[in-house]
């Protein structure tokens, strides 16, 4: 009697009709049920009722969460900065870069960068900015560079080399 009172219960056996698919694994590997995903452009049901839900009451909403940050709710005030002003990511740098029309003015360029980095006009990491567009723009001159060369190259080996 105690016996049976201690015995732990065992479920009961799967239903046995046919087809048993693995616990866990309902597709094959490497297929998923639906194979195209989500369609483009399809956006959530539940994000889309929220937006349906508010609309209209944006303006109203944000008045409210400006009044309470306003009245010092710091949770509100610290809404107001990270949704309602979020931090900027960069800013217009203002520096007068000496103009760029050959490869050889980059260097004046990277002087002038350097010169106003160490002035403190510029930071190091808005200075290494404006030397990637430097640099990108002198990749530009020197491919254009490049493509002359090579149509000068063509131009005389067909002069060179009899037609048929």
């Amino acid at each position: 009697m105690d016996t049976e009172m201690n015995a732990p219960e065992t479920p009961p056996p799967p239903a046995q009709n046919g087809a048993h698919k693995a616990r866990g694994r309902p597709f094959e590997r490497g297929r998923s049920g639906n194979p195209n995903g989500r369609p483009k452009g399809h956006r959530n049901k539940a994000t889309m009722s929220m937006e349906e839900l508010l609309d209209g009451e944006a303006e109203a909403l944000t008045r409210k969460l400006v009044e309470k940050a306003l009245e010092g709710d710091v949770a509100a005030l610290r809404l107001c900065f990270d949704r309602l002003l979020p931090p900027r990511r960069d800013r217009p740098v203002v520096f007068e870069l000496p103009k760029i029309e050959s490869a050889k003015d980059a260097l004046a360029a990277s002087s002038a960068i350097l010169a106003a980095c160490a002035a403190g006009k510029l930071s190091p990491s808005e200075a290494a900015e404006l030397m990637g567009l430097v640099a990108t723009h002198v990749r530009m001159f020197e491919a254009i560079e490049t493509e002359a060369g090579l149509t000068a190259l063509e131009e005389e080996l067909e002069k060179r080399m009899p037609s048929p």
